[in-house]
C-alpha cells in the first residue's frame, strides 16, 4: 500500500468561525500524525466564505506547533498571487522552524475569482503565463546562493525545500515532467483528466537534480464512517458544497442532510463530476475503494481529503482510512466489498 497523506481546506462550517476552523485543522494535523499519515497539506483560497486557510504559511506554522514528525506543506500555494521571493521567505521560515518537515506545492490557478485576484496582486500582468518562470525563480531562491547573488531569501536560501507542481489539468503534468519535479494531481475535483495527466507526466518525465524518476501523488475524496449509510449521510455536506459552488453560491460548509429523493447523489455521481471518484462508506467499502484506486492509477502516494461538518466525525474518518491502509498492507480485500460512490 502506498503512503497516505491529508489535504485540508480548513473548512468553515455553518454557524462556525475561522478561528474554530483553524483550531480544528491543527487538531486534524495532530490526529494525522498520530495515525501515521506522511504529510499534512493546506490549500490556499481567497474570498471563500467556507475556507479559512487563505494565509497558508501562517496556518501551517500553527499546525506545525502542535506536531513533531508529520511533514507540513501547501496543497498548494497559488504562485501567480505572490512574488517568488516572498514564498521562498515564508517557506524558508517554516523550514527553519521545522527542519526537514516542509513541502512546497505550487499551482498556477488564482484560487479565487478575477476581481479578488486583482485585489491580491494589484497587477494581473504575467499571471498564469509567467508560472514556469516563477517556479524556476522560486527554486533558485531556495538553493544555495551563487557567488555574487544580489538578492537572497532570508530565511530560505540554501534550505532546499522540496517543490511540488500541483495541477488539475494537463498543463501541470507537462511542466512537472519537463522540470523533473514531483507532481500532485487534483483528482478529487478533476477526475476527467486524471488518466491522461498521469500518462503525460510519466511518459515525458525528464530526470533532474531533484528526482531521477517520476513521483506521483493523487488526491482522493474519502469519507469513512462505521457504516455505509452514515458515510453517505456525512458526504452530503460535500455534495451540497459542490452544488452551491457550481451555482456560484459558495459559502460555509453545510451540515449533512437527508437525500431522500437522490438529488444530491445524482448531481455528483455522474461520470466527469468532480465527486465521481469519491470513496464513501464503511470500513470494507473504503478498503475496497482505496485498493481499486491504487491498483488502477499506481500512484506513489495518495493524499485524502474530506470536508466533514462534524470535527469528531472528520477525525473518525481519518482513523478508519488509516485502518483500511493497514488492512490492505496485510492482505487482499474481501470479494464482497464494493465502493459506495
Amino acid at each position: 500500500m502506498v503512503d497516505l497523506s491529508v489535504l485540508d481546506l480548513s473548512p468553515i462550517v455553518q454557524g462556525g468561525s475561522a478561528g474554530q476552523s483553524l483550531r480544528a485543522s491543527r487538531a486534524l494535523a495532530q490526529a494525522a500524525e498520530r495515525l501515521g499519515y506522511r504529510r499534512y497539506w493546506l490549500a490556499e483560497h481567497h474570498n471563500m466564505l467556507g475556507i479559512a486557510s487563505a494565509a497558508t504559511a501562517v496556518a501551517l506554522a500553527y499546525a506545525g506547533e502542535g506536531t513533531s514528525t508529520i511533514r507540513l506543506g501547501s496543497g498548494g500555494v497559488m504562485l501567480p498571487n505572490h512574488a517568488p521571493l516572498i514564498i521562498a521567505e515564508q517557506f524558508g521560515t517554516l523550514e527553519a522552524i521545522y527542519p526537514g518537515r516542509v513541502d512546497l506545492g505550487v499551482g498556477r490557478a488564482p484560487g479565487t475569482d478575477q476581481r479578488t485576484a486583482h485585489a491580491l496582486r494589484r497587477n494581473l500582468t504575467g499571471g498564469v503565463d509567467q508560472f514556469p518562470q516563477d517556479v524556476i525563480e522560486l527554486m533558485a531562491f531556495l538553493k544555495a546562493p551563487q557567488p555574487g547573488q544580489a538578492i537572497r531569501a532570508v530565511p530560505g536560501s540554501g534550505s532546499n525545500v522540496p517543490v511540488w507542481i500541483l495541477g488539475s489539468s494537463l498543463y501541470g503534468a507537462q511542466l512537472a515532467a519537463a522540470l523533473g519535479l514531483p507532481f500532485a494531481f487534483a483528482s478529487h475535483f478533476a477526475p476527467q483528466m486524471l488518466d491522461q495527466a498521469v500518462m503525460i507526466y510519466r511518459d515525458r518525465f525528464e530526470p533532474s537534480e531533484y528526482l531521477d524518476q517520476p513521483h506521483l501523488m493523487l488526491a482522493l475524496n474519502v469519507v469513512a464512517a462505521d457504516t455505509d449509510a452514515e458515510a453517505r449521510h456525512l458526504f452530503t455536506s460535500i455534495q451540497q458544497a459542490f452544488i452551491n459552488l457550481h451555482r456560484g453560491q459558495p459559502g460555509p460548509l453545510p451540515p449533512p442532510r437527508e437525500d431522500t429523493d437522490g438529488t444530491l447523489a445524482a448531481a455528483t455521481a455522474a461520470p466527469g463530476s468532480p465527486l465521481s471518484k469519491a470513496v464513501v462508506g464503511g470500513p470494507d467499502t473504503v478498503r475496497a475503494g482505496l485498493e481499486a484506486f491504487v491498483v488502477r492509477h499506481r500512484p506513489d502516494e495518495v493524499i485524502v481529503t474530506a470536508q466533514i461538518f462534524d470535527q469528531t466525525k472528520r477525525i473518525r474518518s481519518l482513523e478508519l482510512v488509516a485502518q483500511a491502509r493497514d488492512a490492505l498492507a496485510a492482505g487482499p480485500v474481501p470479494a464482497t466489498a464494493m465502493t459506495a460512490v
